[in-house]
């Protein structure tokens, strides 16, 4: 490949040896901490009270069960119902913990002129198409130069596009856009011969050759877009905290056009604040890392977060998929600060257009995160960053839970006489007999975990005012409520056939049927009858057989709205992809009123790439 295009720096080697998991590590490179806040007390209102309120429904639900002892269906369904609830009352304290934390009035500390720092932004690209990441990356450092500052950039492409198009398309779009950038801006670019360990081995390559130049690393994703700002309050921060090595932002999503991506964005905008702000008041020094829109300290990290291979069942070595939760745990084991800044406005990314994308993307997720679950037992980790990875895990294997709590209360009916179970096996001893469930209790519990699920929204709803953003931003408090009450009908409707796709997604992974790591579909769109109904046809099947139960008067009629997301799934999963003037009357957001200037101008800059290389005759596939 010494035809390709290869514009870098000297050489700077910096040494990354790989972690052992079996032994404990600390940096000596890490100064010792002095005032430092301890986030215990946050973190005892955070987990206390979803604690209490868990072990207050298992005591009242134990009394309703144990009347005649409790049996091992009883028991089933008792561990699986706290076991959801208190993941549903975490979430609910965490909310309320951000509420509490925005309404508080901080002083800014005083602070001197921080130290100047050497900064290069890592965007690592696999397949993408160049123009829309190289527009975001010339806007990103556009924005760097006119802000000013004393800090140095310099935006890498770390290419590992296996695609020979693309790989032309990339590095033309490279070369033109070299002749039209501003004096003063770095832009370089390499494209590894082999994509070896992928996103990991694409900056551990960058790292350990060009590491040692550079005082910290911005990861980027393909789709990330920051401020010049945010960039410049991140390198700030981490300037400021020798202790930090790693400052986490908020990337808040943007570009949404489709029902499906709405939705999300609307999500990540209203409800998301206040969740982000009481995350970071109980993670305190020991965060998370999220892959991408994140500032590193790049010798803390060479030394203390390079990622050693797994052994796997079979006996063969295996990469640790979703690698930023566990590069987090380790710098933390290390001695370095990991942080979270939600308050840093201006970190942006991208959400999957379509359901039909974010499931994709989910079990890529799926795999990484329950592989977390092997490293629990390593030495030195802290236990919050175990608990980021356990959490990781749960958030997947909550769907299989899910839907067996959802089977079994299927099989509940509505009263002994008419429960499933009962009808199996009428007279047989050894067959343990279902509870009798009043209509009035069962009701409660339902109502219940539908409430403590929509609870986060609401707060989230009545905390926004309280992160300086007001209702009438959205076009008005009347459209805004509408947009609100679009969400969380959407929400309930594709909830249970995301339930379904995770469960998948989990055997997908047990099985050892999801292999690599695809690039992610960025466009999306519509996808074929055919296509729709090979993805949807286990909740088809299922939401079918809820509906025909709850007519036959065998299943609950409070299971009704999880019956009819699935028995619809093949058309709510079409209506995902439904973008423009039908999507933007459903849910209105921020941005379509007023739309940060970044967004303008990198829309506007890879149009202009994209002209360029079309007049130089370089062959550019639609978008």
């Amino acid at each position: 490949m010494s035809h390709d295009l290869h514009i870098m720096p000297p050489q700077a080697p910096l040494a990354m040896p790989a972690q052992d998991f079996r032994a404990g590590f600390r940096d000596a490179e890490v100064p010792s901490r002095t005032g430092r806040h301890s986030a215990g007390f946050w973190r005892a209102l955070a987990f206390s009270p979803a604690m209490a309120a868990t072990l207050g429904l298992f005591w009242v639900m134990t009394d309703w069960f144990g009347a005649e002892g409790i049996n091992l269906i009883e028991a089933v369904l008792l561990a699986l119902i706290s076991f959801n609830f208190f993941w549903i009352s975490f979430t609910v304290c965490t909310v309320l913990l951000g509420m509490v934390s925005l309404s508080r009035q901080e002083r800014p500390a005083r602070q001197g002129r921080p130290q100047a720092l050497r900064v290069a932004l890592l965007m690592p690209v696999y397949n993408e198409v160049p123009w829309f990441v190289l527009g975001n990356a010339r806007t990103m450092l556009e924005e760097l130069q006119a802000r000013g500052g004393q800090h140095h950039y310099a935006m890498f492409i770390l290419s590992d596009t296996r695609d020979p198009e693309i790989a032309a398309q990339e590095q033309a779009s490279i070369e033109a856009l070299r002749t039209t950038l501003a004096p003063g801006l770095e832009l370089y670019y390499r494209r590894r011969e082999q994509n070896t360990d992928r996103k990991v081995g694409n900056i551990a390559d960058w790292v350990s050759r060009w590491g040692s130049d550079w005082d910290a690393m911005l990861v980027l994703d393909a789709d990330s877009l920051m401020t010049g700002r945010a960039i410049a309050r991140l390198t700030d921060s981490l300037a400021r905290d020798p202790g930090a090595g790693l400052i986490q932002s908020y990337p808040q999503l943007i570009g949404a056009q489709s029902v499906f991506a709405r939705m999300q964005q609307f999500a990540n905008g209203v409800y998301g604040i206040a969740f982000a702000e009481g995350l970071a008041r109980w993670c305190g020094q020991e965060g998370n890392y999220w892959g991408h829109n994140a500032i590193i300290r790049t010798k803390a990290f060479a030394t203390c977060a390079g990622l050693p291979k797994l052994r796997s069942l079979n006996g063969q070595e295996e990469l640790i998929m979703s690698h930023d939760f566990v590069e987090a745990g380790l710098l933390r084991r290390a001695g370095w600060g990991v942080r979270f800044l939600p308050r840093i406005r201006g970190s942006y990314e991208e959400t999957p257009p379509t359901l039909i994308d974010h499931a994709m993307r989910d079990r890529r997720w799926c795999q990484g995160n329950l592989q977390h679950l092997k490293l629990l037992g390593s030495r030195g980790f802290r236990s919050v960053s175990r608990f980021h990875m356990f959490h990781g895990a749960v958030g997947y294997l909550m769907s299989p839970l899910w839907f067996a709590l959802l089977v079994m209360w299927a099989l509940i009916g509505q009263g002994e006489d008419a429960s499933v179970l009962h009808y199996f096996s009428p007279d047989n001893p050894m067959f343990p007999q279902w509870p009798e469930m009043t209509e009035t209790r069962h009701v409660l519990i339902i109502l219940v975990m539908y409430a403590m699920l929509l609870a986060p929204k609401v707060l989230g709803v009545a905390a926004l005012p309280l992160s300086g953003v007001r209702y009438s931003d959205f076009g008005g408090k009347r459209r805004f409520f509408t947009s609100f009450l679009a969400e969380v009908i959407l929400s309930v409707l594709y909830a249970p056939i995301l339930m379904v796709q995770q469960m998948i997604a989990v055997f997908r992974t047990v099985l050892g049927i999801q292999k690599g790591w695809k690039r992610q579909e960025r466009d999306g769109g519509s996808y074929s009858l055919r296509t729709l109904i090979l993805c949807h046809a286990l909740e088809t099947i299922i939401g079918v057989a809820l509906s025909a139960g709850i007519l036959a008067g065998l299943v609950s009629f409070w299971l009704a709205p999880i019956a009819i997301s699935l028995a619809l799934a093949i058309p709510l999963s079409a209506l995902s992809g439904v973008s423009v003037g039908a999507a933007r009357h459903m849910v209105g957001m921020r941005e379509d009123f007023n739309e940060p200037a970044i967004t303008r101008s990198a829309r506007r800059h890879r149009t202009e790439l994209k002209r360029l290389l079309d007049g130089k005759g370089v062959m550019t596939p639609a978008e």
